[in-house]
């Protein structure tokens, strides 16, 4: 009997091990998830008109034009804005695949930023290489507006004024 004792102290302190190591590597979850808040991806487009910034999970945090953008074609402006919107978030994923990768990648034996790469070119048709981006510190947003107040009688049903 103090052999099968034995046996279960072992796997028991076998165990108890495994659960420290996990702990240790989800103790940093809070400090990933702050650094994917922080992160921002700015991009320029080729002909410097567009510059877009994005943030986590994509969400376009700023979208700045030049004065020579007004003087582009309205087509070709569209296609410069989404162009480099799709960079910015391109690299944006990628930042955040970084920081999954920096602190889980070797706990699972999963490369997320070759992952992301490899998605976004079938989605784009492009090469997997990383796009040109830098990344920027966050600037304090603006305080949140207050919603306005809706009218709890307005069911959207047209306008309240009817030509006869």
């Amino acid at each position: 009997m103090s052999a099968q004792m034995d046996e279960l102290i072992a796997q028991f302190e076998n165990f108890r091990s495994k659960v420290r190591q996990a702990e240790a590597r989800f103790a940093g979850v809070g400090d990933m998830q702050e650094r994917i808040a922080r992160l921002e991806t700015t991009v320029t487009s080729p002909d410097g008109t567009v510059t877009v910034t994005a943030g986590a999970g994509g969400t376009i945090t700023d979208l700045r034009l030049t004065a020579g953008a007004t003087r582009v074609e309205a087509g070709r402006l569209a296609a410069t804005i989404m162009d480099t919107i799709r960079r910015a978030v391109a690299g944006a994923a990628q930042q955040q695949a970084g920081i999954v990768d920096d602190a889980f990648g070797d706990a699972f034996g999963v490369d997320v930023s070759a992952q992301v790469r490899e998605a976004q070119a079938e989605a784009f048709g492009t090469a997997a290489a990383e796009p040109a981006s830098e990344q920027q510190p966050r600037q304090p947003s603006r305080p949140a507006r207050r919603p306005a107040a809706e009218d709890d009688d307005d069911f959207g049903q047209g306008p309240i004024l009817r030509r006869s």
